[in-house]
């Protein structure tokens, strides 16, 4: 089975070797057909700590790492401006 792919922002270092990512997805609203933003946080596992704050990241899926982390840090797509 293919493993999950996220990409979102960096929102927070949530302690040692954990970043706070904000994923965004577009969804047609089933009343009113207009395009809506969902969003959600996920907890990310940062080996290295090297993912900052702002940064554009992609992580992959895993086995569960903590209570809510279950993805690992796939690569940085983008450095934040701070």
């Amino acid at each position: 089975m293919p493993k999950r792919v996220i990409s979102g922002k960096v929102v927070k270092i949530a302690g040692d070797k954990t970043a706070t990512v904000l994923v965004e997805r577009k969804v047609l609203h089933p009343r009113y057909h207009k395009t809506v933003k969902r969003f959600k946080k996920y907890l990310v596992h940062d080996e290295k700590n090297e993912s900052k704050v702002g940064d554009t990241v992609e992580a992959i899926e895993c086995r569960p790492l903590s209570k809510n982390k279950a993805f690992r840090l796939l690569e940085i797509i983008q450095r934040g401006e701070g």
